[in-house]
């Protein structure tokens, strides 16, 4: 690929994720928005007007042959927009969960290496500086590890209609659960060998066979073990509701959130405003060697900028020819994970992987 030629992307669904996607890739001269696509009408920001918004993805796709697919539309059509996308030659980018079942997501790796596209999924928090330090920190330590971690949010209004679209085909455990679970991963390096879920309904304004509160415990075979809790709704707690620590024979490491914080701001699910770091290690007295220590994360990028950041990245591995295969295996695992999660809530058994 001419390296000084834009990448034609294709940008499809322009929900919160979505729209601040194509923001970023309409400031970045590396890409050129060739459409957009949602079901409905969409009121564009200016740095998007005067693009046209399309209904129909197959129809755009064939129309305009991207060079990129952004594809941020609901969870049950990742795997589908995906494949159709790389079938005609273009790359993507898809927000996660990168499918609804394993399955799918396995044919959409497949698919990539078949027809040599580069496939990205949107784990953002791995483009955050205090995510990576965390991560770098919390290995630093050793295992075996303990993953306290969750992301209650409580809900109302246009908020609250977008989570119960979401759990038309995604619980919380599993929408936001690949995030901090590839955290885990990518902390342990080691593998998950069993799962075990509860959850609860605690709303009727979704499906009978849905629940907007889970929680559940992964083991792995190093010893390690994590937990992850996710609700959404009017009804959560603004109380603990946001809980990042990993704690090691040596120590732990833990985000401390600003007092003020609260579960409906998008930027509180990244910003990790200071990280501690506090060490085991005792001196002769059995006083504490090592005072803790504060990272002060007061300058780390928002929302939006971690949306430039990732996109920074799609436009790398395209131009750069990135080997991504580690990148989608842990994809698939991170997802095959809270799959077992959410298996195990409505089997009521815990699950071996």
């Amino acid at each position: 690929m001419n390296a000084a030629k834009p990448v034609s992307v294709l940008v499809a669904g322009l929900g919160n994720m979505g729209l601040s996607h194509a923001k970023a890739y309409a400031a970045n001269p590396g890409f050129e928005i060739a459409g957009l696509v949602n079901r409905s009408q969409a009121t564009l920001p200016a740095e998007l007007a005067g693009h046209e918004v399309l209904p129909s993805f197959e129809d755009a796709l064939a129309e305009l042959k991207p060079g990129l697919c952004s594809i941020n539309t609901y969870s049950d059509s990742h795997a589908r927009f995906a494949i159709e996308a790389m079938e005609a030659g273009a790359h993507v980018f898809v927000e996660k969960p990168l499918a609804t079942t394993v399955a799918d997501a396995e044919r959409v790796v497949a698919c990539a290496r078949a027809n040599g596209r580069k496939l990205i999924v949107g784990y953002i928090l791995r483009h955050h500086p205090s995510w990576i330090r965390l991560i770098a920190e919390a290995r630093s330590l050793g295992g075996p590890y303990v993953f306290r971690m969750n992301l209650n949010q409580q809900s109302s209004g246009p908020t609250w209609e977008t989570h119960r679209r979401l759990m038309d085909t995604t619980p919380p455990i599993v929408d936001c659960g690949v995030h901090y679970v590839d955290v885990m991963c990518q902390i342990t390096d080691a593998a998950p060998v069993e799962v075990r879920g509860m959850g609860l309904r605690l709303t009727t304004d979704i499906a009978p066979d849905m629940y907007n509160y889970g929680h559940f415990q992964v083991l792995f075979d190093d010893g390690s073990v994590g937990w992850y809790e996710a609700g959404w709704g009017p009804m959560m707690s603004e109380t603990a509701f946001f809980v990042k620590d990993v704690i090691s024979p040596n120590g732990c490491v833990s985000i401390v959130m600003d007092e003020n914080a609260k579960s409906d701001d998008i930027d509180t699910h990244t910003k990790t405003s200071v990280l501690r770091v506090h060490r085991a290690e005792t001196d002769s007295d059995g006083h504490f060697a090592n005072a803790d220590k504060n990272l002060s994360m007061k300058d780390e990028p928002g929302h939006y900028e971690l949306c430039a950041r990732e996109q920074a990245y799609v436009l790398k591995a395209i131009r750069e020819d990135l080997d991504l295969d580690r990148h989608m295996r842990d994809a698939v695992q991170s997802l095959r994970i809270c799959l077992a999660a959410d298996e195990s809530v409505r089997s009521g058994a815990a699950v071996t992987l």
